[in-house]
């Protein structure tokens, strides 16, 4: 059966597999989110594998032992960056799904490669002869020998001539310098044209990056940990971990030739056709990438959006930030696009993959929002960049690395943006001294972030992510398992975990918990709690003198509970702005600590002062209800859903999740919470805001908190009311001296007016004349602003101006010099060389341009001298 002769659309293809695994006694489980959280070592989830990583790590004992799924990937940054082959090739990506199946302690190799070989040929209906498989070859240093058991599984299904051998680069996976490794066999296929196949053996393709010789498949065999000192161990339990690109196995089941052929693409590339009023099947060289590279970003951006990750300019946010604006570069410099077009293509993307991921769906318009606004803030940079390079292409016929940094750094121009218009002027660009700039700004980066740390010490040979007791004591004995220590800027600390704990790891917008651990006469401070992976970690500066010991580890009572209060606040606020604003509010982010909360969310106008009144008041009327906690625990994800909770994309949620409930307020939540709403005694909004497009923040203080604001208000109130002699209606006495203020205001603004008109008539009156300069000087009391206007009028009034103006106010001094442009390159004058020369005189320094500069001080005395020195000098 041929794999052309089905209708594999790739919303078929994904279903087949999991369909098939599942047949198989496989647990289908969803996609993780693209951007990950409590792993220091990624950005973005790269692999499939990633979501399971502390399942071969020995930290989580998963139920399930056979698994599979179709995970979003990004491959933008780090070790695996894919960036700047997309849109050149027709196979590379940002964002692609990545079909999976795992064994965790299960089924080993022959069950894999004969489920790989069964679902290819038999499910897929692709060729036999079609395929190619590689196999380790073992390593010398490593002390392993070729995969034998692999290649005598893989003969059960084709020729040996067609089971190839492959070093450690290409078929032995490795997740890190250390851990869970193993060999592993690729699926590679030749999808060329029978012609092409009599003319070369396939054999000499594999791995050549050859277009059409290409892998579909890895199956890696985890066997070995690979422990510090680089040697490898035997695992005691084997996994299985596969990946296959749904994007390339497209192409293949399809009958193209490239990826951006298939209907994974094809959508976006006509969307793009239409605006532009281009064929892509027409174009060629830039334009061509164009197409590819658009099509390819918005899908890795638009996910990344709908899964809680905001373009920004730092870490994750960079990247999306980077990678929208290089999308949107490719548009206006190969199609013509010069108006916001990417947001467009969402509606697009939504229909196509919004059944297998509905977070593109419920998100349409606010992921297309976001978009918009990015597009339009580049569009402007872009053109402010592009006039930024065409005055340095004036002073030559090449961009200096410095210069090409700068319109990096500042205006956000891609190096290659820089060098394509360059070259249109017959210029070129300093690619090298470019590259230095950049590396200088990298290595600032690594100096402020450099995080160093050593080994995990293992002290009782078990492995644990510690179970977290803290929602119902706050006090527990404990062991450390492990720990290690960490360098950051110089300052050390160590990192420890224990057998179980009842400190709250940072999740979830909540701050990790603080406290002690005491061992024996022992004490040691724990200053934060986070989440690396699966593990509890705790933060100490110190390690007990006996680390074997048992301990008592408590949690500081006081800041838990005013912390659990700000959290449980925020429930309640989303729960009411949904209520009023609309049920397009969705949580875009939180910080919740001791001393107030912070809440972002989608919206896409400034949240009223009488929409606030009433959000606050209907909060503070929860409160007052005393709605106890409905706190369920273990509670499966599907029936959480049915009961109605609400959960945040790009959270990762187990087959069983906690249900926080107030009353009709139901939310997924791992956070602690106070036991009745009463408990959080008040809630007072401090400030509302707009942080990024689509996205408002309500900043707001509960508990002792929300008094202390009011008390500090009532503080203020009392003593204006004894400023303004106690009236009996403060407002009133309020509007009325601001009105009296602004009629002072307004009669010294006039008064001033005067003086600037009767200080021109004076210096015109008194001007001397001097080798063709009419030399005009003067002190003053009138601000610097005022003198700069002075001094551009008499430049307009008299020929050949020179004007030599001194400020005295209360303790601050300045100068003002201004020369006739004309005279500045006719008599070589120099206005920030007069500066400069006589700043010292008033304890100050300025600068400016050669015809109009200033200076200030702290020395009024010295002002008249100033002047007179530089009147003299002409």
């Amino acid at each position: 059966m041929s794999a052309k002769v089905k209708n594999w659309d790739v919303n078929r293809i994904r279903k087949a597999f999991l369909e098939y695994f599942e047949g198989k006694g496989h647990k289908v489980v969803p996609s993780a989110p693209v951007v990950i959280k409590n792993d220091p070592t990624l950005l973005f989830t790269n692999a499939g594998m990633n979501q399971f990583k502390d399942v071969f790590l020995g930290n989580d004992n998963r139920a399930e032992k056979r698994v599979a799924d179709a995970q979003k990937c990004l491959r933008a940054s780090g070790k695996h960056n894919d960036l700047e082959e997309v849109g050149v090739d027709t196979y590379h990506h940002t964002l692609f799904e990545m079909l999976g199946n795992w064994s965790f302690g299960d089924y080993f190799k022959k069950e894999a490669i004969d489920m790989a070989w069964e679902l290819l040929t038999q499910v897929y209906g692709i060729d036999p002869a079609d395929l190619y498989i590689t196999i380790f070859e073992g390593d010398k240093k490593d002390g392993t020998q070729a995969d034998e058991e692999a290649r005598e599984y893989w003969l059960n299904h084709l020729p040996a001539d067609r089971i190839l051998e492959f070093d450690k680069k290409d078929n032995f996976w490795e997740m890190g310098k250390t851990g869970p490794c193993g060999p592993c066999s690729e699926i590679h296929i030749d999808i060329r044209s029978e012609e092409e196949k009599k003319q070369q053996d396939a054999r000499e393709l594999v791995n050549m990056d050859h277009p059409q010789v290409i892998e579909i498949w890895n199956l890696v065999f985890i066997q070995y940990n690979r422990m510090a000192d680089e040697k490898l161990v035997p695992l005691p339990s084997k996994h299985i971990d596969t990946g296959m690109g749904l994007e390339r196995l497209a192409m293949v089941l399809q009958g193209k030739q490239s990826n951006y052929d298939t209907d994974v693409f094809s959508g976006l590339i006509g969307h793009l056709e239409s605006l532009s009023g281009r064929s892509y099947a027409s174009s060629e060289g830039k334009e061509e990438v164009a197409f590819r590279a658009i099509s390819d970003h918005i899908r890795a951006v638009a996910f990344t959006i709908a899964d809680g990750q905001l373009p920004s300019n730092n870490k994750a946010g960079y990247v999306i930030r980077r990678i929208l604006r290089r999308a949107v570069r490719y548009g206006y410099s190969f199609l013509n696009l010069k108006e916001p077009f990417m947001y467009t293509l969402i509606p697009v993307l939504s229909e196509q993959m919004g059944e297998s991921y509905p977070e593109l769906r419920s998100q349409e318009q606010f992921i297309a929002q976001v978009i918009r606004e990015e597009e339009e803030g580049f569009l402007r940079t872009l053109d402010k960049g592009i006039d930024r390079l065409q005055k340095i292409l004036q002073n030559g016929n090449q961009v200096d690395g410095k210069s090409a940094f700068e319109l990096y750094d500042t205006f956000g121009f891609p190096i290659d943006l820089t060098e394509l218009i360059a070259s249109e002027e017959n210029a070129s660009v300093d690619r090298e001294g470019y590259e230095v700039e950049l590396e200088k700004q990298k290595n600032r980066s690594r100096e402020r972030n450099l995080l160093e740390t050593d080994d995990w010490v293992e002290l009782t040979g078990e492995s644990t992510t510690g179970q977290f007791l803290g929602y119902d004591q706050l006090q527990a004995d404990v062991q450390i398992q492990k720990y290690r220590k960490v360098n950051q800027k110089g300052k050390e600390f160590y990192q420890l975990v224990l057998d179980q704990t009842p400190f709250y790891p940072e999740g979830g917008g909540q701050v990790g918990d603080k406290g002690t651990l005491v061992f024996g006469d022992q004490t040691i401070a724990v200053f934060d709690t986070k989440k690396e992976n699966d593990l509890i970690v705790h933060f100490t500066k110190e390690l007990p003198a006996d680390a074997s010991l048992s301990g008592r580890a408590t949690v500081y009572s006081g800041p838990r509970q005013d912390t659990a209060s700000n959290h449980s606040a925020t429930h309640l606020l989303h729960h009411v702005l949904r209520k009023h604003l609309g049920n397009h509010v969705e949580q875009k982010g939180s910080m919740v600590n001791k001393d107030y909360l912070r809440f972002d969310f989608s919206h896409f106008q400034k949240v009223s002062e009488e929409e606030l009144a009433t959000i606050e008041k209907e909060v503070n009327e929860w409160i007052d209800a005393r709605v106890p906690l409905d706190e369920r625990r273990s509670v499966p994800l599907a029936e959480a859903k049915g009961m109605g909770a609400m959960s945040l994309f790009g959270e990762k949620y187990g087959e069983e999740v906690r249900v926080i409930k107030f009353g009709d307020s139901i939310e997924l939540c791992g956070g602690t919470h106070v036991g009745n709403t009463g408990d959080i005694k008040y809630f007072k909004i401090t400030g509302e805001s707009s942080i990024s497009a689509g996205v408002r923040r309500i900043e707001a203080v509960t508990g002792q908190g929300a008094m202390a604001l009011l008390e500090q208000k009532e503080t203020t109130l009392d003593e204006l009311m004894a400023l303004l002699g106690n009236p009996k209606d403060i407002k009133a006495s309020v509007s009325q001296l601001m009105e009296d203020k602004n009629k002072l205001e307004k009669k010294l603004a006039q008064f001033d007016e005067a003086r600037k008109a009767e200080l021109v008539q004076s210096l015109k009156n008194n001007a001397v004349s001097k080798d063709g300069m009419a030399i005009m000087s003067a002190v003053t009391d009138l601000d610097t602003k005022k003198v700069r206007d002075i001094c551009f009028q008499l430049q307009k009034e008299v020929d050949g101006a020179v004007v030599v103006i001194g400020s005295k106010m209360a303790d601050k001094a300045g100068l003002s010099v201004l020369i006739d442009k004309g005279l500045v390159e006719e008599k070589s004058l120099n206005a920030i060389q007069m500066i400069k020369e006589v700043s010292s005189l008033i304890r100050g320094g300025g600068g400016g341009q050669p015809f109009f500069a200033t200076a200030g001080g702290k020395e009024p005395a010295g002002v008249d001298q100033a002047v007179e020195q530089i009147v003299s000098s002409l």
